[in-house]
Protein backbone atom coordinates (compact mmCIF):
# COMPACT_ATOMS: atom_id res chain seq x y z
CA UNK A 1 0.00 0.00 0.00
CA UNK A 2 1.56 3.24 -1.33
CA UNK A 3 0.25 6.27 0.62
CA UNK A 4 1.94 9.95 0.08
CA UNK A 5 3.17 12.46 2.20
CA UNK A 6 0.67 14.48 0.42
CA UNK A 7 -2.12 12.25 0.55
CA UNK A 8 -1.06 12.23 4.55
CA UNK A 9 -1.43 15.68 4.88
CA UNK A 10 -4.66 15.86 2.79
CA UNK A 11 -6.28 13.10 4.90
CA UNK A 12 -5.10 14.67 8.31
CA UNK A 13 -6.59 18.39 7.39
CA UNK A 14 -9.54 16.96 6.47
CA UNK A 15 -10.01 15.05 9.81
CA UNK A 16 -8.78 18.16 11.64
CA UNK A 17 -10.95 20.15 9.37
CA UNK A 18 -14.47 18.15 10.35
CA UNK A 19 -13.71 17.77 13.79
CA UNK A 20 -13.02 21.95 14.25
CA UNK A 21 -15.86 22.54 12.44
CA UNK A 22 -18.20 20.50 14.60
CA UNK A 23 -16.53 21.89 18.08
CA UNK A 24 -17.99 25.00 16.31
CA UNK A 25 -20.93 24.08 16.03
CA UNK A 26 -21.93 22.33 19.25
CA UNK A 27 -20.52 25.75 20.67
CA UNK A 28 -22.51 27.96 18.43
CA UNK A 29 -25.76 25.69 18.39
CA UNK A 30 -25.25 25.26 22.28
CA UNK A 31 -24.74 29.08 23.21
CA UNK A 32 -28.24 29.65 20.95
CA UNK A 33 -30.63 27.28 22.51
CA UNK A 34 -29.25 27.34 26.10
CA UNK A 35 -30.47 30.87 25.41
CA UNK A 36 -34.36 29.90 24.80
CA UNK A 37 -36.56 28.71 27.37
CA UNK A 38 -38.55 25.53 27.13
CA UNK A 39 -42.10 25.78 26.40
CA UNK A 40 -43.26 23.82 29.32
CA UNK A 41 -40.70 25.51 31.26
CA UNK A 42 -39.49 22.23 32.81
CA UNK A 43 -35.69 21.38 33.80
CA UNK A 44 -33.59 19.23 32.60
CA UNK A 45 -33.95 16.66 35.45
CA UNK A 46 -37.73 17.27 35.51
CA UNK A 47 -37.96 16.09 32.39
CA UNK A 48 -34.91 13.54 32.69
CA UNK A 49 -37.17 11.89 35.44
CA UNK A 50 -40.60 11.93 33.37
CA UNK A 51 -38.62 10.17 30.23
CA UNK A 52 -36.98 7.53 32.48
CA UNK A 53 -40.34 6.74 34.50
CA UNK A 54 -42.48 6.21 31.31
CA UNK A 55 -39.71 4.11 30.04
CA UNK A 56 -40.09 1.44 33.41
CA UNK A 57 -36.91 3.40 35.12
CA UNK A 58 -37.71 4.54 38.00
CA UNK A 59 -34.81 2.51 39.38
CA UNK A 60 -32.08 5.22 37.13
CA UNK A 61 -31.11 7.97 39.77
CA UNK A 62 -30.52 11.45 38.27
CA UNK A 63 -26.99 13.33 39.95
CA UNK A 64 -25.68 16.54 39.38
CA UNK A 65 -22.26 16.67 38.87
CA UNK A 66 -20.07 19.48 38.84
CA UNK A 67 -18.18 19.47 34.95
CA UNK A 68 -19.85 21.83 32.70
CA UNK A 69 -20.83 19.75 29.71
CA UNK A 70 -19.84 16.51 31.72
CA UNK A 71 -23.14 14.93 30.79
CA UNK A 72 -23.14 10.82 30.56
CA UNK A 73 -24.98 8.09 31.64
CA UNK A 74 -23.11 5.19 33.84
CA UNK A 75 -24.28 1.93 32.91
CA UNK A 76 -22.30 0.31 35.58
CA UNK A 77 -24.25 2.65 38.68
CA UNK A 78 -27.27 2.95 36.31
CA UNK A 79 -27.16 7.24 36.95
CA UNK A 80 -27.55 9.94 34.34
CA UNK A 81 -25.54 12.60 35.42
CA UNK A 82 -26.21 16.09 34.20
CA UNK A 83 -24.12 19.16 34.82
CA UNK A 84 -25.64 22.11 36.70
CA UNK A 85 -27.00 24.28 33.34
CA UNK A 86 -28.52 20.88 32.67
CA UNK A 87 -29.94 19.50 35.38
CA UNK A 88 -31.61 22.90 36.80
CA UNK A 89 -31.57 24.82 33.19
CA UNK A 90 -35.24 25.01 31.23
CA UNK A 91 -33.63 26.24 28.08
CA UNK A 92 -34.15 23.73 24.81
CA UNK A 93 -30.10 23.13 24.75
CA UNK A 94 -30.41 21.79 28.59
CA UNK A 95 -33.68 19.25 27.79
CA UNK A 96 -31.71 17.78 24.75
CA UNK A 97 -28.78 16.88 26.28
CA UNK A 98 -30.90 15.70 29.45
CA UNK A 99 -32.76 13.25 27.23
CA UNK A 100 -29.76 12.61 24.81
CA UNK A 101 -28.54 10.94 28.41
CA UNK A 102 -31.73 9.16 28.75
CA UNK A 103 -31.68 7.66 25.62
CA UNK A 104 -28.37 6.03 26.79
CA UNK A 105 -30.06 4.74 30.08
CA UNK A 106 -32.92 3.29 27.40
CA UNK A 107 -30.37 1.31 25.64
CA UNK A 108 -28.89 0.51 28.33
CA UNK A 109 -32.60 -1.51 28.83
CA UNK A 110 -33.05 -3.02 25.94
CA UNK A 111 -29.64 -4.09 25.22
CA UNK A 112 -28.63 -1.72 22.67
CA UNK A 113 -25.82 -4.34 20.56
CA UNK A 114 -23.63 -1.45 19.62
CA UNK A 115 -24.23 -0.43 23.85
CA UNK A 116 -23.08 -3.59 24.66
CA UNK A 117 -19.80 -3.94 22.28
CA UNK A 118 -18.40 -0.47 23.52
CA UNK A 119 -18.69 -1.04 26.85
CA UNK A 120 -16.97 -4.38 25.73
CA UNK A 121 -14.20 -2.77 24.33
CA UNK A 122 -13.69 -0.50 27.29
CA UNK A 123 -11.44 -2.69 29.16
CA UNK A 124 -9.78 -3.36 26.05
CA UNK A 125 -9.22 0.34 25.89
CA UNK A 126 -8.05 0.82 29.16
CA UNK A 127 -4.95 -1.78 28.41
CA UNK A 128 -4.19 -0.67 25.56
CA UNK A 129 -4.25 2.79 26.65
CA UNK A 130 -1.49 1.62 30.18
CA UNK A 131 0.80 -0.18 26.98
CA UNK A 132 0.79 3.63 25.40
CA UNK A 133 2.58 4.53 28.12
CA UNK A 134 4.93 1.42 28.52
CA UNK A 135 5.68 1.46 24.35
CA UNK A 136 8.65 4.12 24.60
CA UNK A 137 10.46 2.21 27.31
CA UNK A 138 9.69 -0.90 24.72
CA UNK A 139 11.20 0.47 21.73
CA UNK A 140 14.29 0.88 24.13
CA UNK A 141 14.86 -3.12 24.05
CA UNK A 142 12.91 -4.15 21.15
CA UNK A 143 13.91 -1.51 18.74
CA UNK A 144 11.79 0.97 16.80
CA UNK A 145 10.10 -1.68 15.21
CA UNK A 146 8.59 -2.81 18.57
CA UNK A 147 7.36 0.56 19.44
CA UNK A 148 5.71 0.96 16.52
CA UNK A 149 3.86 -2.25 16.65
CA UNK A 150 2.76 -1.37 20.12
CA UNK A 151 1.49 1.96 18.88
CA UNK A 152 -0.62 0.36 15.59
CA UNK A 153 -2.09 -2.17 18.63
CA UNK A 154 -3.32 1.45 20.32
CA UNK A 155 -4.42 3.04 17.49
CA UNK A 156 -6.62 0.42 16.15
CA UNK A 157 -8.37 -0.59 19.56
CA UNK A 158 -8.85 3.70 19.81
CA UNK A 159 -10.57 3.20 16.14
CA UNK A 160 -12.72 -0.13 16.84
CA UNK A 161 -14.09 2.06 19.58
CA UNK A 162 -14.70 4.97 17.83
CA UNK A 163 -16.47 2.95 15.47
CA UNK A 164 -18.67 1.71 17.91
CA UNK A 165 -19.55 5.29 19.47
CA UNK A 166 -20.77 6.59 16.55
CA UNK A 167 -23.91 4.28 16.53
CA UNK A 168 -24.34 4.67 20.00
CA UNK A 169 -24.64 8.10 19.95
CA UNK A 170 -26.73 8.89 16.71
CA UNK A 171 -28.81 6.32 18.11
CA UNK A 172 -29.27 7.91 21.24
CA UNK A 173 -29.79 11.27 20.20
CA UNK A 174 -32.69 9.72 17.69
CA UNK A 175 -34.18 8.33 20.67
CA UNK A 176 -34.38 11.49 22.97
CA UNK A 177 -35.76 13.31 20.01
CA UNK A 178 -38.87 10.13 19.79
CA UNK A 179 -38.96 10.57 23.48
CA UNK A 180 -39.18 14.50 23.62
CA UNK A 181 -41.92 14.61 20.83
CA UNK A 182 -43.78 11.65 21.47
CA UNK A 183 -44.42 12.72 25.49
CA UNK A 184 -45.67 16.22 24.64
CA UNK A 185 -42.29 17.49 25.99
CA UNK A 186 -41.18 19.71 22.92
CA UNK A 187 -43.03 21.47 19.98
CA UNK A 188 -41.77 20.40 16.28
CA UNK A 189 -39.54 24.24 16.49
CA UNK A 190 -37.95 22.70 19.53
CA UNK A 191 -37.34 19.39 18.14
CA UNK A 192 -35.98 20.78 14.99
CA UNK A 193 -33.73 22.83 16.93
CA UNK A 194 -32.62 20.13 19.36
CA UNK A 195 -31.62 17.87 16.72
CA UNK A 196 -29.14 20.74 15.01
CA UNK A 197 -27.57 20.87 18.43
CA UNK A 198 -27.11 17.06 19.31
CA UNK A 199 -25.91 15.92 15.45
CA UNK A 200 -23.21 18.69 15.53
CA UNK A 201 -22.31 17.24 18.76
CA UNK A 202 -22.23 13.81 16.94
CA UNK A 203 -19.88 14.91 14.10
CA UNK A 204 -17.25 15.51 16.91
CA UNK A 205 -17.05 11.52 16.47
CA UNK A 206 -16.80 11.71 13.78
CA UNK A 207 -13.86 13.42 13.32
CA UNK A 208 -12.33 11.96 15.93
CA UNK A 209 -12.75 8.74 14.12
CA UNK A 210 -10.49 9.86 10.89
CA UNK A 211 -7.62 11.47 13.03
CA UNK A 212 -7.47 8.04 14.54
CA UNK A 213 -7.55 6.46 11.08
CA UNK A 214 -5.18 8.79 9.77
CA UNK A 215 -2.57 8.00 12.71
CA UNK A 216 -3.06 4.32 12.02
CA UNK A 217 -2.73 4.26 8.43
CA UNK A 218 1.06 6.64 9.15
CA UNK A 219 1.84 3.82 11.96
CA UNK A 220 1.55 1.17 9.36
CA UNK A 221 2.82 2.41 6.43
CA UNK A 222 6.17 4.20 8.38
CA UNK A 223 6.28 -0.19 9.82
CA UNK A 224 6.51 -1.31 5.70
CA UNK A 225 8.91 1.38 4.85
CA UNK A 226 11.34 0.60 7.62
CA UNK A 227 10.50 -3.35 6.58
CA UNK A 228 11.55 -2.56 3.39
CA UNK A 229 14.70 -0.27 4.07
CA UNK A 230 15.95 -3.18 6.71
CA UNK A 231 15.94 -5.79 3.06
CA UNK A 232 17.76 -3.51 0.72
Amino acid sequence: MELSSEMFWLLFIISLFITLIAQLLVKSRYNKYKQIPNNIGMTGQAVARNILDRNGLSHVQINMVKNELGDNYNPSNKTVNLSPEVFGGSSIASLAIAAHECGHAIQDKENYSFMRIRMGLIPVLNAASTLSYISILVGLFAGFTGYLRIGIIVQFVTLLFELVTLPVEFNASARALKQLEEFNLFSKDEVGGSKSMLTAAALTYVGALLTTLVQLLRLILILQNNSRDRRR
